[in-house]
This record gives C-alpha cells, structure tokens and sequence, in this order.
C-alpha cells in the first residue's frame, strides 16, 4: 500500500469515499450503506499528486479521489464530539477565580467575539457569567435563546428558585445546598442549566460551582478502584409529585468506551436504595464517600455571588453546582431554565468560522 494511505484499509477507504455517487454534494451525506459495498475490497491502483490520493478498488473499478490534506487530518488523534474530559479545561477554585469567562448583557448580545468566548468558556471550563441582563422575569429563557432552546419539564419551561411554604423541593427553601447535579432521575439529564438572579438580598445566598470531572479525575488517581466502582455500578435516582414520576439508573461517573470521564450524576436527595449484595454494597458506600470527600474539598469550590442581573450558564454534566444557606426573611429570587449543550456548540462553531472568514 502506498505510504499516502496508511494506515487506511482499503474498506475505511471505500466508506469515506467523497465522489458524487457516494456522497450528496448537495448535504455530504453517504448515499450508500455498509452492505453496499463489496466484501472483498481490495486496492487495484493508487495514483499520487501533490495534492490528491486517487485510488481504484477492486472488484468493482470504483474510483475514489482523496485530498493530502484531508487524509493528514485524519491521522490525528481528536477529542471526538469534545464532550469528555480530554477536551476540557479542569480546574480548582484558586485556578479558576481569574479564568471566570464574564462579559456584560450588551456586548455579549452585540459583539461576535464576545459571544464566541463565552460560549467557549462554558465548553472547555464549564460555566460563564453575564452581566448586567435586565432584571425581569423570563429573561432566563431569552439568553437561553441566544444559542438554542429552552428545554421544558415537568417544572415548565423555567422555573423560580425562592423560599416556599411547602417546598417540593429543598432548593426552594433557605437551607443549604451542598454540590449537586441536577435532574439524574431523568434520561437523558439536561446538559445546560442556566440561572438568572432577580434579586438576592440576603445574607448568605452564595452560588459555587464544582468541577465534576476535576474531581473524577483525582478519585482515579487517588484511588482507582473507587473509581472503577462508581463507573460500572449504576445508581437509581428517582424524583416524583402529584403530577409526575421519574427514574433513571445511572453511574455516579459516566465513562465513554475509551475510560474517559463524560458525565457526572451526583445528587444523594435523588439517590435511591441500591439492590446489591452485601459486599457490592460495602464497596459502592465507600466508594461514594471517597468520592463525596473529594468532592466536598474547600480547594475545589469556587464560590461567587449573583446580583441582580446576572445569569449564569454552566454544564449540568460536568460541574456540581451549591448554595450556602441564608435568612427565609429576606427576598432572594433565582429564576432557572435548562438548555442542551449540543445547541450552544453548534452555535460556537459557527461563530468560530465567521470569526475565521473577518
């Protein structure tokens, strides 16, 4: 095989093949299944330029035209769709305090770059801040439609954060929230949570933020069969009212088919009784402390507050987000809605390209 081609077999060949009669021009869509094509594959002929790799299979005289610089690009390893901790920023709070990705309402809204850095921001570090948004109600669902859809559950299409009489859920009260993921009951678990501050002022009420991949990745050093218990067993979560009922099973720590950490669910309020046996549940309890204590480090909460007018936007499947408590008797009102984070990337990058084109 010419050196142009390693290390592409001649069936990897075959299904990338970019001509008209394999691919729509019109969309880039393959218009050919895998058992179209031969079993018996084989490389009749390969011609080189500077430019372009042309190759003719066998048995059927196909031709196929690959560019150099195409071929070299795929020689590279990549993070693939860039949702594991490979192609993230992971952080500590004393490393993240001067990276916070913050920019005001209008110049986020007028400027092109600034509206790619912050969505950036919440891609490779987790969470970004905007400021000075204006300070009525539903605007939490106007930024989420800066780069996709608000996603709507069973809370509606968003939902207040305020001190209830007969709170269905602890967020609604003054007490204290200790990091958490939110909705692990629900599959699949929204990926973007946003929170927009209308006012807070009471004493106490600070918002943190956790990296959960940060914390992941220091169980697997510390103690990696820990970690390999919280990825392989999976936890029921489950949450219900008057008006629903949701459970999803789930590990605490999402791996991909390579070991890499790409979700986190992490919320004991949700946690339901595990059905193992007694050494299975042995191990899982320890396990999830060892986790938890890391977790609950001061070193790795970074902490800030929300006046009126910010909003926050962070990765629901990343980063455990908190609250410290403070008084019911003063006026604190969060209003919060949830985003997909596929929406938000398909926007940067299309931010990122007119930003190439000037």
């Amino acid at each position: 095989m010419s050196t142009a081609l390693l290390p592409f077999p001649p069936i990897w060949l075959r299904d990338n093949c970019p001509c008209a009669q394999c691919k729509d021009p019109r969309n880039g869509q393959k218009l050919f299944g895998i058992t179209d094509l031969p079993a018996d594959l084989e490389l009749l002929d390969v011609t080189t330029s500077d430019q372009t790799v042309s190759v003719t299979f066998a048995p059927d005289g196909h031709r196929a035209d690959f560019s150099r610089s195409w071929l070299d690009a795929q020689r590279v390893a990549d993070h693939g769709d860039g949702r594991t901790e490979r192609a993230k920023r992971l952080w500590s709070a004393t490393e993240v305090a001067d990276l916070v990705p913050t920019a005001t309402w209008a110049s986020y809204g007028d400027d092109v770059a600034t509206r790619a850095r912050i969505l950036r921001g919440v891609r490779d570090l987790g969470f970004a801040l905007l400021r000075g948004t204006p300070v009525v109600e539903e605007t939490v669902l106007a930024i989420a439609e800066t780069f996709g859809y608000p996603r709507e559950t069973n809370y509606g299409r968003l939902f207040d954060v305020r001190v209830e009489a007969n709170p269905n859920n602890l967020a609604f009260t003054g007490l204290a929230i200790a990091p958490h993921t939110d909705n692990p009951y629900r599959d699949p678990v929204p990926t973007l949570q946003l929170l927009h501050c209308l006012d807070n002022a009471v004493d106490g009420g600070e918002s943190g933020l956790v990296d959960g991949f940060q914390a992941a990745a220091l169980l697997r050093r510390e103690d990696p069969e820990s970690f390999a218990i919280l990825t392989s067993i999976p936890v029921p979560f489950a949450w219900s009212d008057d008006t629903a009922s949701l459970r999803a099973d789930r590990p605490l720590i999402e791996v991909d088919a390579t070991g890499a950490v790409r979700e986190i669910r992490f919320n004991n309020r949700s946690m339901q009784a595990l059905r193992l046996t007694t050494a299975q549940s042995e191990a899982f309890y320890t396990a999830y402390r060892a986790f938890a204590e890391i977790v609950l480090r001061p070193e790795l909460l970074f902490t800030f507050r929300l006046e009126a007018g910010d909003c926050v936007i962070f990765d629901n499947t990343r980063l455990l987000h908190a609250r410290t408590a403070f008084a019911e008797s003063g006026s604190r009102h969060l209003q919060g809605c949830y985003a997909d984070l596929d929406s938000l990337l398909s926007l940067l990058s299309t931010l990122v390209t007119l930003e190439a084109q000037g």
